[in-house]
């Protein structure tokens, strides 16, 4: 009898929670909707860009820099390939590395923070200045220099320079953070149960200090996004023939003399793509920390 009670409960206690949730976006501010609608489209667009390109992602179809019109409707690029299909790929491309390089960052540079708040000692000594040595360096400066030692720079490379060089800034921010969590009672109340490091992390301390690394999150992931745009514009980033934002913004950049607005489409969705992420990153900070507009 009472498991068919708590059976019961637990459906009940799920729905409560997803309308609470659908309560939450209900009443969030345009702008949030703004940027959620804006990601869903930037998603999908990334998901589903071989069905929804009109040609090839590297297929040269006629003359190049044509104008916009049918069936090329935003012109052909330098080599005369379909800039709508390249824009579509390229937030695949784009997109999907730099989110792959964001949780990279996020499991090494969380997971070490953490560890070095718990444990203490030499090991947070050990880690913490080599943290210090690796964030004297600009990033962007950093990761020229790694790459700029391979002679074509992969995807894989990438997500490694980057994922490592912003692991340094999440190592900071999860270690500041979870230093308050591990000073209090239930923290040491799980070590003297004599609790495995592994469970104190991830039940007593990870979702205690989850709001402020859901928004470090996404502010992170719009660095990576840049990051990643610079240095496919400066040819060290992804390579020909694959799409890339920044890539093509570099590409087709002589038509900006001619009065040509075409290199400035890629440009554009890296900048909407950042704002719509800032503006939903701003709303989650806002409910999770308490604060309410007007006050």
């Amino acid at each position: 009898m009472a498991e068919a009670v708590m059976d019961k409960k637990v459906p009940k206690a799920r729905r409560s929670k997803v309308a609470s949730a659908l309560r939450e976006l209900r009443k969030a501010p345009l702008t949030a909707w703004f940027g959620m609608i804006v990601v869903t489209i930037y998603i999908l667009l990334a998901v589903f860009a071989p069905l929804l390109a009109p040609f090839k992602e590297a297929e040269v179809l006629a003359d190049a820099f044509l104008p916009w019109e049918a069936p090329y409707y935003l012109g052909t690029d330098q080599l005369g390939r379909d800039m709508l299909t390249r824009m579509i790929f390229a937030a695949r491309n784009s997109m999907g590395i730099a989110f792959a390089a964001t949780l990279l960052a996020f499991f090494s540079g969380g997971l070490l923070g953490i560890l070095s708040a718990l444990l203490k000692g030499w090991f947070d000594q050990i880690i913490s200045r080599i943290v210090d040595a690796v964030m004297a360096i600009p990033s962007l400066i950093f990761a020229l220099m790694v790459l700029s030692i391979f002679k074509q720079p992969t995807a894989t490379n990438i997500i490694l320079v980057i994922g490592i060089v912003d692991a340094t800034r999440v190592f900071r921010l999860t270690r500041a953070v979870a230093m308050n969590v591990v000073a209090l009672d239930f923290v040491e109340a799980a070590k003297l149960r004599g609790e495995k490091i592994s469970w104190v992390v991830f039940r007593e301390i990870v979702p205690n200090i989850m709001p402020p690394l859901v928004t470090e999150f996404g502010l992170r992931y719009c660095f990576v996004f840049l990051t990643i745009s610079a240095l496919s514009f400066l040819g060290l980033g992804l390579q020909p023939p694959t799409a890339d934002w920044g890539l093509m913004v570099r590409e087709n950049a002589t038509l900006i003399t001619y009065g040509d607005i075409t290199p400035l489409l890629p440009a554009g969705a890296i900048a909407l793509l950042t704002v719509a992420i800032n503006f939903i990153v701003d709303w989650f900070l806002n409910k999770t920390s308490g604060l309410r507009d007007g006050q």
